[in-house]
């Protein structure tokens, strides 16, 4: 895949600001895309967009095709004539609030959903009804899965009568029945998440702008595509996980992530000739033009841990069959625009992987103030460019933030490194736009910024702590904070390294 020479952004749309108490596909959406393009961008990256759960992260989510329906906004089911009005709910915070949009988006989508029932359109009905045809492999699954997930109080599946966890069909046939009403809710909401999302892409690429989407390797256990589908993971006959996912210790954490998701049967994958994954990675492309797969490393060997195990530190590297996978999807779509989440311990056989099927890595310059020979240090990215350089990710802090901990020894090596490449530096005041000139001026094709890092904001701004278990995800940006001075100054250095969007 060749990717132009050329920049983006980092923002997931829960960050961005608004009356309500959680970002979302609206006007200010647009705003931003706006913005994005005057600055001469190329690219917008969100984090994964499906419905989150527990802990709220993106990561985490009830579906692996699905959308967050807490994205959706209000103001155009007004402009549809299904509500009467979307007043916000009262003091909305400059966070995002997750209890409170819990508490609020649920009945307001149901008030829209009795308005579109009562007073829909011909052309609306039937634009539902494509919809659930065409999503019908994943669409039927999920809608049940979130109206048992109500009739249970939100407990989790394994947890609900033995005939509804093991998916007995006589018993599956009366919750479709009893639940029929609110299944169609459910499917719904996803009509309407998808139409929004597509409404949005479309101002986007007017805009000259593409959409680099984010996909987690692995699924919740608590998630429709686990309940649909236990046969694809490593479940014991109870259905709860033989091991699970993590990583042993690394730089987040001394004692490894522990992230618990059940891991795949490999070897029932292949036998279906990797459907579930074809299926997963054709719905992704059409909602972004890119699409990140975090945790790539995952495909060569994975980390399993033992069920029960309270860390990370006693797990062991299992081989995946990423090559037979990657021909697969080779074969299906062609050159596939993905990009390789190739962070953390990476063995010459990831990289062989990687570079066989020519997918961009990842470089975070966060990483990189440790010695010339680091390879996340601009000299030793690769000759042909074809990598994605960061300043930081949704799991780093803010440049500021990490500048103003970093030990004082990477401190001094950047400073040289950025006086040797004609960079002005005094103090971490100046670290994000150093690093942003740094990463621009760089030989990597695509570079991308968190938004948190142009704004110069500190560790007050960062998405996410990978070793803290709540509030993270809760960032969020003023309205004023995309001025045309900045929009300015990201154009004119982006300008300055032949990075400009042009036409």
């Amino acid at each position: 895949m060749e990717l132009p020479r050329s920049f983006g952004i980092l923002v997931h749309p829960t960050s961005f600001p608004g009356p309500y108490p959680i970002g979302n596909l609206g006007d200010e959406a647009r705003a931003f895309l706006h913005w994005l393009s005057a600055a001469g961008a190329r690219w917008w990256q969100v984090l994964p967009l499906g419905p989150t759960g527990y802990g709220d992260s993106p990561y985490q989510s009830f579906s692996a095709f699905a959308g967050n329906p807490y994205l959706i906004d209000p103001r155009r089911l007004v402009d549809r004539g299904w509500l009467e009005a979307a007043v916000p709910p009262e003091a909305p915070s400059g966070r995002v609030d997750y209890g409170l949009v819990y508490r609020w988006i649920w009945p307001l989508l149901r008030e829209a959903y009795g308005g579109f029932r009562a007073r829909r359109a011909r052309e609306d009905a039937h634009a539902l009804a494509v919809f659930e045809r065409e999503h019908a492999g994943w669409l039927e699954d999920y809608a049940l899965f979130m109206a048992l997930k109500g009739e249970h109080g939100g407990a989790p599946w394994w947890s609900w009568p033995e005939p509804l966890k093991r998916r007995d069909p006589a018993a599956l046939a009366a919750a479709r029945e009893r639940l029929a009403e609110e299944a169609a809710f459910h499917r719904w909401t996803q009509w309407i998440f998808f139409s929004q999302w597509r409404a949005l892409a479309d101002v986007a690429h007017g805009l000259g702008l593409g959409l680099v989407g984010d996909m987690p390797i692995f699924v919740a256990h608590d998630s429709a595509d686990v309940w649909a589908h236990p046969e694809l993971f490593q479940l014991d006959e109870d259905l709860n996980p033989t091991a699970v996912a993590g990583v042993p210790p690394d730089y987040f954490s001394p004692t490894g992530q522990l992230w618990g998701n059940p891991l795949y049967d490999w070897e029932a994958l292949r036998r279906t000739g990797f459907d579930w994954w074809i299926r997963r990675i054709r719905l992704a492309l059409t909602l972004s033009d890119l699409v990140r797969i975090d945790h790539f490393r995952g495909f060569e060997a994975y980390w399993a841990v033992p069920a029960g195990a309270e860390t990370a530190e006693h797990g062991r590297w299992e081989p995946a069959p990423g090559e037979e996978l990657f021909r697969r999807v080779q074969e299906t779509f062609g050159s596939v625009p993905i990009l390789a989440e190739d962070l953390g311990l990476i063995t010459p056989e990831v990289e062989a992987l990687r570079d066989r099927f020519g997918l961009p890595g990842m470089k975070v310059l966060q990483f990189a103030f440790t010695g010339e020979d680091n390879p996340f240090l601009p000299h030793n990215y690769p000759e042909s460019g074809n990598c994605v350089v960061y300043t930081g990710t949704h799991d780093n802090d803010t440049t500021r933030g990490w500048c103003e901990q970093a030990p004082a020894g990477e401190l001094a090596f950047l400073r040289r490194y950025l006086e040797a490449r004609g960079i002005p530096y005094e103090s971490c005041d100046d670290a994000p736009w150093a690093l942003i000139e740094l990463a621009l001026q760089s030989r990597c094709r695509m570079a991308v910024f968190p938004l948190q890092d142009p704004l110069g904001l500190g560790s007050e701004a960062r998405m996410n702590f990978p070793s803290r278990p709540e509030g993270n995800w809760t960032w969020r940006f003023a309205a004023r904070d995309l001025s045309a001075g900045l929009s300015g100054r990201l154009r004119a250095l982006a300008d300055r390294y032949d990075r400009v969007r042009r036409g």
